[in-house]
């Protein structure tokens, strides 16, 4: 079983405004430690999947700054789409690619953004997820056990008779639920947190494309034949050009009649948004965390992040502050979901400077 792994790193990180920039989106900044989200991704991997198997997939306005971030990756892994078209066509050219390398290949698929701390645990889980998708020829999902009710991720129900040591048969997927369906999910213990980790064989998901995804296994076929040709650029603009922008939990997920899920029982966060960063973050006695100099009067369970400038606070609870160079954004906490607002707002009025 030859592993290889793919990284998806397309994302803009809207939510992470005015941090996050198309520039520099938020896998490509330190958030939490000396790493990026990138970088750390990558490290987890360590031990079980070669540098030399690892594709990242991308687009040209971050390929450049990828390749300054991962130096031990072949930058002829760093696969630019031509533009987004959600996940669905970002695996697809990934398994073609893969394809090509090793017909029996098992594929690992990873968001590039997300935060898990015990690694060893991690690596457990996506060796047990191979091993299981190699003989099974089934689509292998990674669900994180619900901790609380949360209305920032997806669910996914799975059969509560486990077909092996924590792999489960799954039933349905669920879109991001309201706060008292969050809360049904977590009370009926069948629900597991979306974690969009996926592992399967190439060759099973190629098959799944032709199956319910036929126009995009069409596309994907006539590509292969332009793979490492001086016209694969020119036809995958083609391609893509007629790619639906359509997710894989759509695409396959939802319709495939073999899909399982390992239970991940390791810390995990998709940080989208400045809440989930809150939450990850060392707190002070007042339930406060800071980055950067600041004065703070009567605030308690606030994220403070102004490391560049001095930033004074009094009186205010259960908020977020991001102070950069040229930006300031401040809400409740609550509301962390909406900043994504507020680049629709910059895009509308065309202040390419603030994004």
């Amino acid at each position: 079983m030859e592993l290889f792994a793919v990284i998806m790193a397309g994302g803009v990180g809207a939510r992470f405004w005015p941090k996050s920039r198309e520039r520099y989106p938020k896998q490509l900044l330190k958030i939490f430690d000396d790493h990026t989200l990138i970088q750390a991704t990558i490290k987890r991997l360590e031990g079980i999947v070669n540098n030399d198997r690892i594709l990242i997939v991308t687009n040209k306005l971050h390929k450049e700054e990828i390749i300054k971030q991962l130096p031990q990756i072949n930058p002829e892994n760093i696969i630019e789409e031509p533009f987004g078209r959600n996940t669905a066509a970002c695996i697809g050219l990934a398994s073609i690619i893969i394809e090509k390398k090793s017909k029996d290949a098992v594929s690992i698929i990873l968001p590039a953004d997300h935060v898990i701390k015990e690694k060893e645990i991690f690596q457990e889980t996506i060796k047990k997820a191979a091993e299981f998708a190699n003989k099974s020829k089934g689509l292998v999902t990674i669900g994180i056990p619900p901790t609380r009710p949360e209305t920032g991720y997806g669910y996914i129900q799975i059969d509560d008779r486990s077909i092996e040591d924590s792999i489960f048969k799954v039933y349905t997927f669920a879109e991001k639920p309201n706060f008292s369906t969050a809360v049904r999910f977590i009370e009926s213990g069948d629900f597991m947190w979306n974690s969009g980790m996926f592992i399967w064989r190439v060759d099973t998901i190629l098959d799944e494309f032709k199956l319910y995804m036929p126009d995009l296994s069409h596309g994907l076929h006539k590509l292969k034949s332009f793979l490492d040709t001086p016209e694969f650029e020119k036809e995958l603009l083609t391609a893509y050009g007629q790619f639906r922008n359509i997710s894989i939990d759509y695409g396959i997920m939802e319709k495939s009649k073999k899909v399982f899920l390992v239970k991940g029982i390791f810390s995990w966060s998709d940080v989208g948004s400045w809440e989930e960063v809150y939450q990850l973050s060392t707190k002070n006695n007042e339930r406060n965390a800071i980055v950067g100099s600041t004065y703070t009067d009567m605030v308690s369970d606030s994220y403070i992040y102004s490391p560049d400038k001095f930033t004074a606070i009094i009186g205010l609870d259960n908020i977020i502050v991001i102070n950069t160079d040229d930006a300031l954004l401040i809400c409740r906490r609550d509301q962390a979901q909406e900043v994504k607002k507020v680049v629709e707002h910059l895009k509308l009025k065309k202040f390419n400077n603030y994004l």
